[in-house]
Parts: structure tokens; C-alpha cells; sequence
């Protein structure tokens, strides 16, 4: 997919979100900009327009209340693509839930591959080199002493082309909040 193409996703704000972040910049200082995030909606062309897909999104997150996750392993999608990431172990069932519910409409995409919540640490460019790093990023991982839990509150619509994001919309989760 080439060109423009718009995501839902969340930001880890918590103690996990934190590590990865330094993790990634440790070892792979070349892709540092993005915040870390588990990916609701991955890359997609939209279906109708930015504001109806904002709109969709904001009918579904109202009905939807805030809920924890919790961070599992490290491991990687080699070999469709040589990303690292942190399996969303605890609490999946939720943020796949979200995903099936927002692909529709405005937001519907027949998607390349199975959808798997996680947290991406790096994606690289070779399988050797992503081979590499889970090596790294494992023991690290294991050794992290904060807590793997993470609160879902907020979801952010962004668009961009490879790896460069803009955030259009911040749209918590829940009726009390969207008051």
C-alpha cells in the first residue's frame, strides 16, 4: 500500500510504554518518532471521508468504557516482516473487539494479514538484522521491573505515509467522557 493512509490507534503512556520507548532507542536510534503504541486499526485507505470515519469512531467509543491490558512476550512476525514487538498477552480479546468493530463503514479494509494486538519495538529492514534484535530486546524485557499493564482509555485517529504520522482526533473511550 502506497500513498496516504489513515490508523486508530492507542498510546502507551504507562511504565511499559516508557521502556519501550528507551528500549527502541537503544536499539534502533533511526526510528525514534513514534510514540509507543498498540495499533487498533492498521494502516488502511479510508472507505468515505476523514470526518466520517472520525465521526464512526466516536459513535463506537462511546459505548465502549476504558479497560487494562497487560503486555506479554517479546517475539516477532518474521517471516511475513522483520518486526520485534510485545504481544498484548492479557486483556487481547478487548482491543481485537475494537478492531472488528471499527473496520466498517468509512474504516473498512480487507486487511493483508491476521490481526494481532501488540506493541511494536522496532521494525527493521532485513529478517537477519530483526533476528538480531529480539536477541536483545528478550532479555531486556525480562528484566523490566515496572508493571506490564497498561490502561486503554483514549483512541487517536492518524493518517500518514510510511513512517510518518499525524494525529487527527483523540477520542476517549466511554459516554462520560465524550460529553
Amino acid at each position: 500500500m502506497t500513498g496516504l493512509t489513515y490508523a486508530a490507534v492507542t498510546y502507551v503512556r504507562s511504565p511499559a510504554g516508557m521502556f519501550v520507548e528507551e528500549m527502541r532507542r537503544d536499539l534502533h536510534s533511526a526510528h525514534t518518532h513514534a510514540d509507543a503504541h498498540i495499533t487498533i486499526l492498521p494502516p488502511r485507505p479510508l472507505d468515505g471521508t476523514e470526518e466520517q470515519a472520525i465521526q464512526q469512531l466516536r459513535a463506537i467509543c462511546r459505548t465502549i468504557a476504558p479497560f487494562e491490558v497487560t503486555m506479554g512476550d517479546v517475539e516477532t512476525f518474521i517471516p511475513s516482516t522483520p518486526t520485534v514487538f510485545i504481544r498484548v498477552a492479557h486483556g487481547a480479546y478487548r482491543i481485537r473487539e475494537l478492531h472488528d468493530q471499527f473496520n466498517h463503514g468509512a474504516l473498512h479494509y480487507c486487511e493483508p494479514w491476521p490481526y494481532m494486538p501488540h506493541l511494536t519495538i522496532v521494525k527493521m529492514d532485513t529478517v537477519d538484522e530483526a533476528r538480531k534484535v529480539v536477541g536483545l530486546a528478550r532479555p531486556r524485557w525480562d528484566n523490566c521491573v515496572d508493571s506490564r499493564r497498561t490502561r486503554i482509555d483514549v483512541v487517536t485517529f492518524v493518517k500518514g505515509s510510511g513512517e510518518r504520522w499525524i494525529d487527527l482526533a483523540t477520542i476517549p473511550l466511554g459516554p462520560a467522557a465524550q460529553k
